[in-house]
């Protein structure tokens, strides 16, 4: 919930904007944090007209006595248990800040609710009971602090009216706690004993409190230091979309950070190509000019033609993010099955995703319990850093460098099972931007299909081994060529034997293959070309990928032959050599196959003839806007 209590004024009279801080308040349940913030927010002057009065008749007519905590207790489960389950957000306004003040429980059972609030911090203010002192939350919510890099943390010792304001008893808990802190590596900006309930301490220094000499609440809190803007930071733009219009293609993202503008050098990762800001499209005025900055969602054209896909970032050539495979992660999980090293992921970082093997943990802590376990696996609720291994490379940023591109979300079974914050990527991975200038076709595609009376196009031809993937590709390409057109085949195996030779048959070889089959693929047809291609292929993502490179012109056949005919054909002796254990990774007998779900066509060429098979796919790319011209007795060349 975000509870804007003060009209936000943009800049000061001078016309400076006032600095921003965003801070976090986490304590043990019952320590006052509530209490706190409606206390701060009434010695600021944040409260809006008659809201106080609104809270006492409300305290009134139910009988309670007024507690500030009502003020935040705006969700009606929260009056009900007296507890804080959510995080909110209050928005209020100190002599030299805008603060926006996170109210995160306290409850042990809602620590993710607290790393939630914890983690959009710029502060924090670490609050505790001076009869009780310091207990084991508050011990396990410094340390989420320090996980979660935190670094500027006040403490506040509340309730110093139930200890009679006893210097004493201020000093054994400041001790304490910061000898706690200091050894996590976070030194205590302040420690700071208050009577939230009376004021005492929250923004002045009053008599009984007469022997401290330190900042109040507010004075702490006009120290810490903001966040550097977003705007500051190195642009980031994860492309979201591309559209066609007219003749624009057009990039569609929201800017993280930073900031563009027509005319700028962009690189795109993590392929390191490199381009110019054409335009920069609006909607209903558009081309717009002037800089364009941090959470604008845009559309860029650029001077050239580059492949890109959902997910790339989009910077500047002098401030690139990092390309790698490998990475390590402070992440907090949240599966009921314990993340064990060698366990397969889905690792999201933005709209990019990557399939991911964990190749180590370290550092795995129960923030229950505070005590390091063996570091074998990371249980529901606790937290650890891990190394992972990405099948696919991904762009991103350390999160100490730009918090918008430096945290990451882990999917298992399609399902969120944890999230954290991008500590560090492999030395030396960063990609050197290649300046890549793509040399257009002297000839146009109008002039290509005139001749051949078809456009380009990527017929793709998917099934099990032996499923005559192969025969079909090989008679539509004679068909199409007897016809005055201009098919090529793009054979999976025959490619293994030259440009993929360099690839074995693991998933990430897998994808590598089909990834360079497709970009071959599109680029005959991009100069007009149809061109067949004839592949396992049986990763249904790597066939989105596939799709996604070729784009409007991919057509996909699924050669649907039963798998017990397959293996009775056998052309090639792999299903025997399979079934005899001396042929590894052979997709067919263990039910690898992801059959497509969306096919232009499918055709079991067990129950028709090689020519039956060759009709329906000359049908379909008719039908389709591939071939455009009457195809007269095609059947016949076969």
């Amino acid at each position: 919930m975000n509870m804007i209590v003060t009209p936000a004024s943009p800049a000061t009279p001078n016309g400076t904007t006032r600095p921003q801080v965003r801070i976090v308040i986490v304590g043990h349940v019952d320590h006052g944090k509530s209490t706190l913030v409606g206390r701060l927010l009434h010695e600021t002057g944040s409260l809006p007209d008659g809201k106080l009065d609104m809270l006492k008749a409300v305290s009134a007519r139910r009988g309670m006595p007024f507690e500030w905590s009502f003020l935040l207790d705006a969700l009606q489960t929260e009056r009900d248990q007296g507890i804080t389950i959510d995080t909110t957000q209050i928005r209020f306004r100190t002599n030299s800040r805008d603060i926006v003040l996170i109210d995160a429980p306290g409850h042990a059972e809602f620590l993710r609710n607290m790393i939630t609030g914890a983690s959009q911090a710029d502060g924090a203010v670490l609050i505790i009971d001076a009869l009780e002192g310091v207990r084991d939350q508050t011990r396990r919510h410094g340390y989420l602090l320090h996980l979660l890099g935190v670094k500027q943390v006040a403490v506040v010792v509340n309730k110093m009216d139930r200890v009679d304001f006893s210097a004493e008893r201020f000093k054994d808990i400041s001790d304490e706690i910061s000898a706690h802190l200091q050894g996590l590596g976070v030194k205590p900006t302040a420690v700071i004993p208050i009577s939230a309930r009376d004021g005492d301490g929250v923004a002045e220094r009053t008599d009984r409190i007469g022997w401290y000499k330190g900042p109040t609440v507010v004075e702490a809190l006009d120290r810490l230091e903001p966040a550097r803007p977003l705007e500051a930071l190195a642009l980031r733009l994860p492309v979201q979309a591309i559209y066609k219009f007219d003749d624009r293609r057009i990039v569609a993202g929201r800017i993280e950070s930073g900031s563009l503008i027509a005319g700028d050098e962009i690189v795109i990762m993590p392929a390191g190509k490199i381009a110019r800001i054409k335009t920069v499209e609006s909607w209903p005025v558009t081309p717009v000019t002037g800089r364009q900055g941090a959470g604008r969602s845009v559309g860029i054209t650029l001077d050239r033609e580059l492949f890109l896909e959902r997910g790339d970032i989009i910077a500047h050539t002098n401030s690139a993010p990092r390309e790698t495979r490998r990475l390590r992660a402070r992440i907090f999980w949240l599966h009921d099955k314990p993340l064990a090293k060698g366990d397969q992921l889905l690792v999201r970082c933005g709209p990019k995703e990557s399939r991911a093997t964990v190749v180590a943990i370290e550092k795995a802590v129960d923030p229950g319990e505070l005590s390091s376990v063996e570091n074998k696996a990371i249980g529901r609720n606790h937290v650890g850093e891990i190394d992972i291994s990405l099948s696919n490379p991904i762009a991103t940023d350390p999160y100490t460098e730009n918090p918008r591109t430096g945290r990451l979300v882990i999917e298992v079974s399609g399902r969120i099972a944890g999230g954290g914050l991008v500590l560090s990527v492999d030395a030396g991975q960063r990609a050197v931007p290649v300046d890549i200038v793509p040399v257009e076709s002297a000839l146009r595609p109008d002039e290509r299909s005139a001749r051949y009376r078809h456009n380009g196009a990527v017929v793709w031809l998917t099934g099990l081994p032996a499923s005559g993937k192969s025969t079909l590709a090989k008679a539509l390409e004679r068909r199409l060529f007897s016809n005055g057109g201009s098919p090529i085949l793009l054979d999976g195996d025959t490619l293994r034997a030259g440009l993929n030779s360099d690839l074995g048959f693991s998933t990430a070889d897998r994808s590598e293959n089909i990834r360079r089959l497709a970009e071959v693929a599109t680029h005959l047809a991009r100069n007009g070309h149809i061109a067949i291609v004839a592949a396992v292929s049986p990763a249904r993502e790597d066939r989105a990928t596939a799709r996604r490179i070729a784009d409007t012109s991919f057509r996909e056949i699924h050669v649907a032959t039963p798998a017990e005919i397959c293996e009775e054909r056998d052309p090639k002796g792999h299903y025997k050599k399979a079934r005899a254990g001396t042929l590894a990774s052979f997709t067919g007998i263990l039910n690898d196959y992801e059959t497509p779900q969306a096919a232009e066509l499918v055709i079991d060429t067990s129950t028709r003839t090689v020519a039956e098979a060759a009709d329906e796919i000359e049908q379909m790319l008719k039908t389709t806007g591939v071939l455009f011209d009457e195809v007269v007795d095609l059947a016949a060349n076969i």
